[in-house]
């Protein structure tokens, strides 16, 4: 056998999973992700289901982000005996304890003492690198290894590995990258992806190799828009979103919104032009945030903002506070949930609710649905992609249909009067264009690209598309899809 070399372990049937080894050589590896597969591709019990392969030749996990179908099997590893170094960025180190603890929950114990046990174990094995310096994880007689990583723009702390492979006697270094989940250009919060300089092997995520994500540049504007219309309807906007990524992403342009609108609210009071009178409700609108695992992230956030963007901290410095600002209300206990669920169905008070899951399968947001759904004063915003299958697809697909429509949730069935729409603009993933031009841009020197993490139909049409991009510049690129 030739090294190095991979075998995945997740990642390859469809958009969850992620779980690559590095073989250096016949003992030696490095495990790259140790994601959970989840939806239709989730086998029954996967949350709880042993590691499922070897670990003895793996020498140290490196992680590109927290998200759990990058980190889900994290504690099967653990149960499994593995007690290798974990190296991931420094925002990260932060992150992964806060994502893995409220997961163990679900997929293990809530016992309080097996939990503690749990993440102090985790804690002594994690290993927090900063971005764009070299860091040697094996040295032996045999073979080095050392990885870099690289900002990948998907959320805080997200990365990209390069794996700098060296054998005695063997020049040049071998190189292989893995992208992780690559984010689309134009996050307010998080820098832009820098492309690699080279790679051998690139293994490549395709979530989105297949389209072209619309334009972001007026995604703010529409969802401002949306809010408009529920505060003249007196209706609540919920918002399904994720904990990690998407929440912050929104809180910081809701922000931006309310503060331009108190603005020209103070500006119209002065000036005593009654024809802006829907701004008057802007200032008092709240923005309740109901997930407590959402709000200790955002304070991770909060606290790790050295990482944000330079427009994103030119706001703290200018004395704003985008992810805590002052018409923020964090909703915590179930019992304050369900306050909070009663009185907005009750009352003509506008709100924007952001609550999990992003998918609506669970979580506080079924309650919000449940109870509003029926009110025709209220509006439902996806800003996220919908799996098949999920209570969100079927709301999305019921969306505009003409006549009465029953929709199933929570295991009742109710009618749906609602508005029901779906933001373009707010993927995480990189575009098929993006995906094209971060494996080709500076015609970097990529003998052999595998793509993973897609469905198979993207997959295809993005190895399409990098061939023919590849041919136009004059390259030799070989692709594989395990």
């Amino acid at each position: 056998m030739e090294y190095p070399c991979l075998s995945h372990h997740g990642g390859t049937r469809g958009v969850t999973g992620s779980c690559h080894q590095l073989h250096l050589d016949a003992s030696t590896s490095l495990l790259v992700d140790c994601g959970l597969e989840q939806g239709e591709e989730a086998p029954s019990g996967a949350a709880s289901a042993p590691i499922g392969f070897a670990i003895g030749a793996i020498r140290a996990l490196v992680i590109t982000h927290v998200h759990l179908d990058h980190v889900g099997r994290i504690p099967a590893l653990l149960a499994a005996g593995f007690r290798g170094p974990i190296l991931c960025s420094e925002p990260s180190a932060k992150l992964l304890p806060l994502v893995l603890e409220d997961a163990f929950k679900l997929g293990g114990s809530a016992e309080p003492a097996q939990v503690a046990r749990f993440l102090a174990v985790l804690q002594r094995q994690v290993v927090a690198l900063p971005f764009e310096q070299w860091y040697l994880v094996i040295e032996q007689e045999s073979v080095a290894c050392s990885i870099r990583l690289q900002r990948a723009g998907h959320l805080l702390g997200s990365a990209y590995v390069e794996c700098d492979v060296r054998f005695p006697g063997k020049e040049p270094s071998s190189r292989v990258v893995f992208s992780g989940d690559l984010g689309q250009p134009g996050n307010p919060l998080l820098r832009s992806v820098k492309p690699p300089e080279r790679a051998d092997i690139l293994v490549l995520e395709s979530t989105y190799g297949d389209r072209v994500h619309a334009d972001r540049s007026d995604r703010q504007a529409r969802l401002e828009a949306v809010i408009d219309r529920a505060l003249a309807d007196r209706g609540t906007v919920l918002i399904p979103a994720f904990s990690l990524g998407r929440t912050q992403e929104l809180l910081y342009e809701i922000e931006d919104i309310l503060h331009r609108r108190s603005l020209l609210h103070e500006h119209a009071v002065g000036a005593a032009d009654d024809s802006l009178h829907n701004m008057i409700d802007w200032p008092r609108l709240p923005v309740i945030l109901d997930s407590p695992l959402a709000q200790r992230i955002t304070k991770a956030y909060v606290e790790l903002h050295e990482y944000w963007y330079c427009t994103a901290r030119q706001r703290l410095s200018e004395g704003r506070a985008p992810l805590k600002f002052e018409q923020l209300v964090c909703v915590e206990s179930h019992s304050q949930h369900l306050q909070v669920v009663n009185y907005l169905k009750s009352t003509a008070r506008p709100a924007i609710v952001i609550a999990g899951n992003g998918m609506c399968s669970g979580g506080r947001i079924v309650n919000y649905l449940k109870a509003m759904l029926g009110d025709p004063r209220h509006e439902v915003v996806f800003v996220g992609y919908q799996a098949k299958g999920t209570p969100g697809a079927m709301l999305q697909a019921a969306a505009g249909v003409q006549g009465d429509v029953q929709v199933e949730l929570g295991g009742e069935v109710g009618a749906l009067r609602a508005k029901v729409i779906t933001l373009e603009g707010y993927s995480a993933h990189a575009d098929q264009v993006a995906l094209v031009d971060y494996a080709l841009a500076g015609k970097a020197q990529i003998r052999n690209i595998v793509l993973v993490h897609g469905e198979r139909t993207a997959k295809q049409r993005l190895a399409q598309a990098i061939i023919w991009q590849a041919n136009k510049m004059g390259l030799q690129v070989e692709i594989s899809i395990p």
